[in-house]
């Protein structure tokens, strides 16, 4: 492999700036390494050589004409539920599996014109419904650090190029936990900016009410790079915030004092057994070692937000996903009249939590269970933000677990509900809106691993304070370098 892959993705842009290595060069080296490893790891759906070939060249042009793009020469790769004009764009399902995107979308469009280089388009949950990447119709991605477990989901295959060392920056959609928790899986930071903060014109949309597209990366200074990047206003989203954007990366900071961070008493984590409760307790630790103040908060509401995601997600999910009908686009199963078609269209289209979905929200919707489910989750969730509001009028920042367990093996979360509950964590700050990363924070020794799996920790701030949580991220991240520790079983050192 190529040592300037193991590099972060500042190191290889000021390379490039620096002519000490060409985007051309850096690109052949990627894809020659993706071949080489994509039989084990299984991250893209589809590798873009030739894409990438093209883009490469025009960045070292620009380059050698005097620009120094944001992100020049950078492999990345590209959820499969985000359009890139002329490739195919899936979503992991075979309802759209030879569907090919007519348009860019914004965020990924930002991160080209910055310079970034497209590898591929990454496997993923089927729409974006899972936290394992086990139900894409397409392919099996495995977590780089034990190919007999997952890379979380659903932006399973972002994390495993990410942390295979096929891309160094990861475009990941988050709904209610799936760019932070495949993070936590394969060490990796994962950021969900503010609802909004990023544009989502040009993702298939999953929830629109929470869908957010953000980094999957190596360091928290890469993440800031992307973000910086990819956000701000986009008039083609009308769901796009328009306010002053800051930029991040200018603004990292080395040490926590004058921060105040929250526990949250309800996250309490001496129930997911000794090992983790002890990573947790000494990522707490550490945070205050860096002259964080920790304050005991309360989010009462939190326990309710597993059950609210579970009706509003789904409610969004069976309106949205009412277009793929094989009448415009995707796959079409002919039938003996129109109804018919629809039926089988849908029925081989879509697996199996897809259905599950689409029907929970098709009666969470419906007529005479309107209010009894849809309405009165919509008023948990204003609960949920408002006891977040309360909780932030007396720290600055809070932490807590990513994930109650490091990534598991395939098929041991079989039932839907075990596999809902790894979002636990994740889904009220979701539902809030709130700014949120996973941080690498420590290693735990699973049954059956075949090396210790990480962990990661989760940092959430008020909304649109990205600058104050990455700039903490970054802190921690510098301070205890969890994630330079252990590297894949890929044939490569630290």
């Amino acid at each position: 492999m190529h040592p300037f892959l193991m590099k972060s993705a500042r190191e290889m842009r000021d390379a490039i700036w620096q002519r000490e290595i060409s985007a051309v060069e850096l690109t052949e080296a990627t894809l020659t390494h993706v071949a080489a490893v994509e039989p084990e790891i299984g991250s893209y759906i589809s590798v873009l050589d030739e894409h990438a070939r093209t883009a490469a060249a025009k960045l070292d042009a620009r380059v050698a004409a005097g620009e120094k793009p944001l992100l020049a020469g950078i492999p990345t790769s590209v959820k499969d539920n985000m359009c890139l004009t002329g490739t195919r764009t899936t979503c992991g399902s075979k309802i759209l599996e030879h569907w090919v995107a007519p348009y860019t979308a914004t965020a990924v469009e930002r991160c080209i014109d910055a310079g970034a280089i497209p590898i591929g388009k990454s496997n993923m949950d089927e729409f974006a419904m899972g936290s394992s990447c086990e139900n894409s119709a397409l392919m099996v991605t495995r977590n780089p650090y034990d190919v007999s477990r997952v890379p979380g989901g659903s932006s399973g295959g972002s994390a495993a190029a990410v942390a295979a060392y096929e891309a160094a920056l990861g475009f990941g959609s988050d709904t209610g936990g799936s760019i932070r928790e495949p993070a936590a899986f394969c060490n990796l930071v994962g950021f969900k900016p503010t609802y909004g903060r990023v544009s989502r014109y040009g993702l298939i949309a999953f929830a629109s009410s929470l869908d957010q597209i953000g980094p999957l990366t190596r360091t928290v200074e890469d993440a800031a790079l992307m973000y910086d990047a990819i956000g701000g206003h986009d008039a083609r989203d009308a769901t796009s915030v328009n306010v002053p954007f800051e930029t991040t990366a200018d603004h990292l900071r080395t040490d926590l004092r004058g921060v105040r961070i929250g526990i949250v008493k309800e996250f309490a984590t001496d129930g997911l057994g000794a090992e983790i409760n002890g990573v947790y307790a000494k990522a707490y630790q550490d945070l205050a070692a860096l002259g964080a103040e920790l304050v005991d908060v309360t989010l009462p509401t939190a326990e309710y937000g597993l059950a609210t995601y579970y009706l509003i997600a789904p409610a969004e999910c069976s309106s949205n996903l009412a277009r793929f009908d094989g009448v415009r686009y995707g796959l079409r199963v002919d039938g003996g009249n129109i109804g018919e078609m629809y039926e089988r269209t849908r029925a081989q289209g879509f697996g199996p939590e897809v259905k599950r979905r689409i029907l929970i929200g098709t009666y969470a919707l419906s007529s005479g269970y309107y209010d009894a489910y849809y309405v009165r989750a919509q008023k948990a969730r204003t609960l949920i933000s408002q006891d977040f509001a309360r909780a932030f009028a007396s720290c600055d920042l809070i932490a807590c677990p990513a994930a109650s367990s490091p990534a598991f093996g395939f098929a041991a979360k079989s039932d839907p509900y075990s596999m809902y509950l790894m979002d636990y964590y994740t889904i009220p700050m979701s539902l809030a809106g709130l700014p949120a990363l996973s941080v690498p924070c420590g290693w735990v020794q699973p049954d059956g691993a075949s090396q210790p799996m990480p962990m990661g920790l989760q940092l959430c701030a008020p909304l649109f304070a990205e600058r104050p949580l990455l700039g903490a991220a970054h802190a921690y991240e510098q301070a205890t370098h969890h994630a330079r520790l252990r590297t894949p079983g890929l044939g490569v050192s630290a």
